[in-house]
């Protein structure tokens, strides 16, 4: 790898997948979390992006792609920039609702949780992803209360 690849930006999008939960008064919600078990962690669903692809298009793909499920997009959320392999990452985000599907194993992702924002948070394996679901909360997706 030359100096000048060591510094591209890997650019990847993903969702905070989310579904109401039925609740009195008024619907609570449930975060979706995939486990990779290649890295042994617990993550939101996210993944590189396709040469040219468009990012929510993307983020969508790798919705489908890791929990089985199509979503509808909401309110973009925060981009997080980190190392990964000593090369920055940047991944953009959208909150999105899941809508049909069913989750299947596979090599990539081996399960799928959904939880409450607050075990969610605890969950997740990395700081920078506990923020998305602070970001997440704040627009406070319809039909849903906020909870902690």
């Amino acid at each position: 790898m030359s100096p000048a690849e060591d510094t591209i930006t890997v650019r990847a999008a993903g969702c905070v997948l989310w579904r109401p939960v039925p609740g009195r008064p008024s619907p609570r919600l449930e975060l979706c979390l995939v486990h990779r078990p290649k890295y042994d962690d617990w993550s939101h669903p996210k993944g590189k992006l396709k040469r040219g692809e468009d990012p929510l298009a993307g983020a969508l793909r790798e919705v489908a792609e890791e929990t089985g499920y199509a979503a509808a997009p909401g309110a973009e959320l925060p981009t997080v920039r980190y190392l990964a392999d000593g090369r920055p990452k940047e991944v953009r985000y959208w909150s999105a609702a899941a809508t049909t599907g069913a989750f299947t194993p596979s090599d990539e992702v081996d399960r799928i949780l959904w939880l409450e924002p607050a075990a969610a948070r605890a969950r997740l394996t990395q700081p920078h992803d506990r923020t998305l679901v602070d970001a997440l909360l704040a627009t406070r997706p319809p039909g849903t209360t906020p909870c902690p």
